[in-house]
This record gives structure tokens, sequence and C-alpha cells, in this order.
């Protein structure tokens, strides 16, 4: 039978509630439900497809039914898919899909905007205002520095394009050597190099830790550091330490091994360590995009035509054209 004739009895299962998708043409055309972390498991076995819409949660993983009947296929509502990968949907024949597109440059002005902010001293400037204090200082030029972005997809090379226009010279590295990207094997001397070192990789087996007490060693002490890839990317007490130890100059984080983060957390007073909740890529309307986008791939999905932003479950990303 062809999804076409299949429509009526179509479940969207959608995870997260608040606040809902708007699902624009698919109301009234597609049986919609919703589950939070205390019903997914209960609720899966009999979706269609489902909508990872609280992509924060980690409900997915410990859900996921295995050889029982599931969905087809699983959208989540992020570039990211390691909050919901576990073996058995790896193992499963069902297909998985991301944001892919939607956050690409709201990320690439994002860090734009940390690396102004760092270079001119901003974060220091407010602290003065509100001290009421006048203090002349020189800050630096931007333009003529050198990056290094760690992560090729579609993230990485929208810093890359934007860093560019800075005037910032930039180096990207990816998982396998290709034109205009380098391998994992050029990142200690690239990072050696860089005045910048920004983080846009994906969280996988490889990449976890990745940068550890020796990758911060190997940077320059006028260096920075941002991350806007996954928490778990970066050995947090590594980086704290390099800062307290002036092995660096500053750091960035927008994402965290544990989030949110709470109010104990010394990463809060680490010296030369903006710290931002987790919003790097959510920009006025970002919700009202990735529900459209989530239309589209359904109308693709339902007409049986070839699905966009499908995830290679192996690696955990979107694989590069």
């Amino acid at each position: 039978m062809s999804r076409k004739s299949e429509k009526s009895r179509t479940t969207l299962l959608v995870l997260g509630t608040e606040p809902r998708p708007r699902l624009g043409r698919l109301t009234g055309r597609v049986r919609i439900a919703y589950a939070d972390e205390s019903t997914l498991a209960e609720r899966l076995p009999s979706a269609d497809v489902l909508l990872v819409w609280d992509f924060t949660s980690h409900a997915v993983r410990h859900a996921w039914p295995g050889e029982a009947p599931r969905p087809r296929w699983v959208h989540t509502a992020s570039a990211g898919v390691d909050h919901l990968m576990c073996p058995e949907l790896a193992a499963s024949d069902t297909v998985v899909t991301n944001a892919r597109g939607i956050f690409d440059q709201p990320i690439a002005e994002y860090v734009a905007a940390l690396v102004l902010a760092m270079a001119k001293d901003l974060p220091r400037t407010w602290e003065l205002q509100r001290e009421r204090e006048w203090r002349h200082r020189e800050s630096q030029r931007v333009a003529g520095t050198r990056a290094c972005v760690v992560g090729s997809g579609p993230i990485g090379r929208a810093i890359q394009r934007t860093l560019k226009a800075l005037g910032v010279t930039t180096a990207l590295v990816g998982r396998t050597s290709r034109a205009g990207v380098h391998g994992p094997e050029d990142l200690d001397r690239l990072m050696a190099r860089a005045d910048w070192v920004v983080c846009a990789a994906p969280l996988t087996p490889d990449t976890y830790g990745m940068f550890d007490a020796r990758r911060f060693g190997t940077m320059q002490p006028s260096a920075r550091f941002l991350n806007v890839g996954r928490g778990q990317l970066v050995v947090e007490d590594a980086l704290a330490e390099a800062l307290r130890k002036r092995w660096i100059a500053g750091a960035a984080l927008d994402v965290f091994a544990d989030e949110p983060l709470g109010p104990d957390s010394p990463l809060w007073e680490v010296p030369g360590l903006i710290v931002s909740p987790h919003m790097s890529g959510d920009t006025v309307g970002w919700r009202d995009e990735l529900g459209a986008q989530f239309v589209e791939l359904y109308e693709a999905w339902e007409a049986g035509e070839p699905l966009r932003n499908v995830v290679d479950k192996e690696r955990g990303y979107v694989p590069g054209h």
C-alpha cells in the first residue's frame, strides 16, 4: 500500500508539548498525538512518525522499542542527533533526519559577535560602565587574524564565510581531508597558529572530549576558544584550568556537558570565560522555521520522495556532499 493511501491513518507523535510546533498544512490531514518523557515509551509503538520537538530530551534513547512496532521516520528539531541515538535505533530501518540548514547563519553570526566582543574587550567595557570608571584601553584588530574552525558541515562552513567577511583567515577541519577542508591530522598544527579556535563539530565517539588539556596546551597564550557544537566535546575542567593558568587568553561556551548550567557551577566564575545558555542558533522566529521545515519534509515523505537531511546513523550526522 502506498504512503498516499495511508495518509488518513498516519499518526504523528510529537515529543514535547510547549510551545507546540506550528504544523500548518498538516493540520487535519494527520493524526497528531503528543508525548512527554513519561508517556513516550507507551505511545511510540503506535506512531508512524516521531517529531522530537524537545531536542534537549534524551527520552528517545530510553524509550525506543527495539524490535517492537516503531516509527518509520524520526525527525529531530536540532542539528545534533546525539540526544536520541541509541544502538537499537541505529540498527533499525527507521530513517532519521535533522534540522540541518536552520541554524547555520544564526550560529555563524553569534560566533562573529563573540569574536568581535572579545577582540574589542566589550565585556570589560560593560563592567567599567557599571562601575562608572573611564579607563582607556587598546583593543585587538580582527582583520588579519587566523581562525581554526573544527566541523566542516553547514554550520562550520557558514562560520568560515562569516569570519572571512571580517578579514579573518580561516582553516576548516573535518572528519576527512578534501578540497578546502583539513583532516584531523592537521588539527594540532592549525590550533597552534590560530588566534580563534571555534568548535562546531558533531558529537560522536571520535570527537567526545577532543578538546582536552593537551589541546589547550597547544594554543597560543593570546588565543581564544569558542564552542557552539556540543558540550561533551570539551573537557570543561581542562578549559577552566587553561584559563586560570593563562595558557589561553579567553573562551566562550554556548553549550555544556550538563544543561542547564547550575547556579553552583564553578564555570560561572572562571576568568576570561563567556557563558551563554545554548542560544547561538535561536533567533526570533526559529521555532516557526523548524515547523515549516518539518512540514516540507513530511510532505516529501508522504509522497514517497527522497528525504533531505537524512542522518548516517553510524556516523551521527548528515554526510557532506
